[in-house]
């Protein structure tokens, strides 16, 4: 239940940067700018990437769990589902903070997620795969795979701006802020029922 519950939240923040227009994480750029090539909806392209994505994992010995599939499953319905129900602000304030709120929520789903430790989502598995047949450091694998992303995305027509760059930079505090608040919670009412 906490999985759904983390994916829901993941697609619902990537949904809000995409309604903000002020940006999107590096991966969803790449979905849109697939999603304006082929006609088909963000959903579905996310979804289309995230299989192909997975097929990478064959070559690269990673083995999916039950929240790799659902991972692809639910963000891709998540963001066709709440589109349409999404405001668009016309001051470039609101739109940020609609991104900024975007983050966030993004980031709390993917520490929802991670702490469920059900399978890594494609692209991480992908990513830790890589660093694993390469040997290079984790950060340079994730910064090559992001930003050859971002640049196909981009020449594809997918939108890059300041929402980008807060994903960049804030959906790892905002995923770790998340991992701390929720451990602190349930080691809290854990070490509260041992006590009663």
């Amino acid at each position: 239940m906490m999985l759904i519950i983390g994916l829901i939240l993941f697609g619902l923040g990537e949904a809000l940067l995409i309604a903000s227009g002020a940006g999107v994480s590096p991966w969803t750029v790449f979905a849109q700018g697939f999603s304006k090539v082929t006609n088909w909806s963000i959903g579905l392209s996310t979804f289309t990437i995230s299989f192909f994505v997975l097929l990478f994992w064959v070559p690269l010995r990673q083995t999916p769990g039950v929240g790799t599939v659902l991972n692809i499953i639910i963000i891709s319905l998540v963001l066709d589902l709440s589109a349409p129900y999404l405001p668009v602000f016309e001051t470039s304030a609101m739109r940020l903070a609609e991104a900024a709120l975007g983050v966030i929520i993004t980031g709390f789903g993917g520490g929802i997620y991670l702490i469920a430790n059900l399978g890594p989502g494609p692209r991480d598995g992908l990513m830790t795969g890589l660093q694993r047949q390469t040997g290079h450091p984790l950060a340079t694998v994730r910064s090559v795979i992001e930003i050859s992303v971002v640049v196909l995305g981009w020449s594809l027509g997918g939108v890059v701006g300041l929402g980008t760059l807060m994903f960049a930079f804030g959906i790892g505090p905002c995923v770790a802020t998340s991992m701390l608040f929720l451990q602190f919670c349930f080691v809290d009412r854990s070490a509260h029922k041992h006590i009663k």
